[in-house]
């Protein structure tokens, strides 16, 4: 039932979940302090069908229920989140970070609904220095930080503009490096909501994770690096059937039953902790990219 399965998460493909990911060449794993760094290369249209994920790196880190975190384990994996997105954006940038670095953060997603929040949440929550560097150079050699700057650009049904055009717009007028897109995503599995950052350089579909699906924000609609951070806040509840009954192990269903499971998608369940799910999340991920754009 693998092939009715949805979900945004490169870590819950088909072929790694059913295979033992540690014997794939394009695969690895790594603990970082208490954390586990999952790493997949997708480099070839083959690995690209048998993944189905677009080529590119995907970097997932489990880490638990961040909303539950302490404010130890909430620094310490801010700390190497941020690390991992430093290295992902030296690496599609080719370029070292530094006071004439520059990226901009589009945090995607609606800030009215809740488990769709994390985007808006994520650039409140963000240090923007780049009003700074063209009033005072020095104020700004202070900071410690490149240029950051930073947009949460709504979604269609508020603007009647696509995503994509607002972001381009706006990076054709301050020409970043990069741009980071942060969004909520889907999961496949109860247990990774609220508990896994997924990073990836080859950009973000919005509203893929729930059949909502706008132009892509990748560099070749932009023509710029392009790196997606996200957090999975949702799960489709005919997602949640169909894991039971695999792990009841009931691997084949009736005709009957995949049309009740099927026509009743769209809907999308999300914990009953959403509100404070999202706050915790929307500061980590802020917390993060503030180390990665760290200059010491």
């Amino acid at each position: 039932m693998n092939d009715r399965i949805y979900s945004d998460l490169a870590l819950e493909s088909s072929a790694l979940m059913n295979s033992k990911a540690q014997s794939a060449s394009e695969y690895s794993e790594q603990s970082v302090g208490d954390l586990k760094v999952c790493t997949l290369d997708i480099s070839t249209s083959e690995l690209e069908k048998k993944y189905g994920r677009k080529q590119g790196t995907y970097i997932t880190i489990v880490c638990g229920k961040i909303h539950l975190f302490s404010e130890e384990q909430f620094e310490s994996s801010a700390d190497i989140i941020g690390k991992e997105l430093r290295k992902m954006i030296s690496g599609v940038c080719r370029k070292e970070m530094s006071e004439s670095f520059s990226a901009l953060v589009a945090g995607l997603g609606n800030a009215e609904i809740t488990p769709d929040s994390i985007g808006p949440l994520t650039v409140s929550h963000l240090t923007v220095t780049r009003h700074i560097g063209s009033i005072s150079r020095e104020i700004f050699g202070k900071i410690g930080q490149c240029s950051v700057a930073a947009v949460a650009p709504g979604v269609l049904a508020q603007t009647g503009i696509e995503t994509l055009e607002l972001i381009r717009g706006i990076s054709e007028r301050i020409k970043p490096d990069v741009i980071i897109a942060v969004d909520a995503l889907a999961a496949r599995s109860c247990e990774r909501l609220a508990a896994t950052v997924q990073i990836s350089d080859c950009g973000i579909s919005p509203g893929s994770g729930i059949g909502n699906i706008r132009k892509a924000i990748n560099r070749e609609n932009l023509g710029l690096p392009v790196i997606a951070l996200g957090v999975p806040t949702v799960v489709d509840s005919a997602t949640l059937v169909y894991d039971a009954l695999e792990k009841a192990g009931i691997t084949e269903i009736g005709d009957r039953l995949k049309g009740v499971l099927d026509n009743e998608r769209g809907f999308f369940v999300s914990p009953k902790e959403s509100d404070v799910i999202t706050d915790s999340i929307g500061l980590l991920l802020a917390r993060s990219l503030d180390a990665a754009f760290c200059l010491v």
